[in-house]
C-alpha cells in the first residue's frame, strides 16, 4: 500500500470496510465532503466481488456453529438461534454475500472521483495484496495537492 500517500492523511478521515454501506451518490457525497473540508480521506475495503471472496462468506457463516459455545454469559437463545433455527449463520451469510456484491471496485472508485469538483486532490485507487495469498485490499486515498506534488 501507498505509504507516501498515507503519509501525507494527517487530518485525515479513515474508513475501513465500511464505505460498502452506501450507495454511489452517497459515496461521491462523503468524498465531496472531504474535498470541501480540504481533509485527506483514506478508504480500505477487504471484501471483493469475487467468487472466490464470496465462497468464503459461506466458511465465515459455519463459524457461529464452532464458536457460540464458548461464549459468555451463557444464553439459551444463543443457542436456540444458532443450532435450532439457525437464524445467526443465515444473517451472516446474508451480510457476507451481500457485502461482497456491493463492495466497489477500483474502476467504479476512480468513476466517483472523476466526478468530483473543487480544490485539486491527488487522488490513489487501487487493489494491494501481498503474495502469501492474503486477500487483496482495496484502497483509495484522496489528500489536497500541494504545490510540487505529482498528479
Amino acid at each position: 500500500m501507498p505509504r507516501k500517500s498515507l503519509a501525507r492523511c494527517k487530518d485525515s478521515e479513515r474508513c475501513f470496510r465500511p464505505f460498502i454501506i452506501f450507495p454511489r451518490k452517497e459515496a461521491r457525497a462523503i468524498l465531496q465532503n472531504a474535498i470541501d473540508a480540504g481533509q485527506s480521506i483514506a478508504i480500505f475495503e477487504i471484501t471483493r466481488r469475487a467468487p472466490l471472496t464470496i465462497s468464503l462468506m459461506f466458511a465465515w457463516a459455519l463459524m457461529p456453529f464452532v464458536f457460540t459455545l464458548f461464549i459468555r454469559p451463557f444464553r439459551w437463545s444463543r443457542l436456540f438461534c444458532t443450532y435450532v433455527v439457525p437464524i445467526i449463520p443465515l444473517v451472516l451469510l446474508f451480510d457476507g454475500v451481500v457485502s461482497c456484491l456491493r463492495t466497489y471496485r477500483p474502476r467504479e472508485l476512480r468513476e466517483i472521483v472523476d466526478k468530483l469538483s473543487g480544490i485539486e486532490y491527488q487522488w490513489e485507487v487501487g487493489e494491494h495484496s501481498k503474495a502469501s495469498g492474503r486477500a487483496p485490499i482495496t484502497y483509495l486515498i484522496g489528500s489536497p495537492q500541494t504545490r510540487g506534488s505529482p498528479t
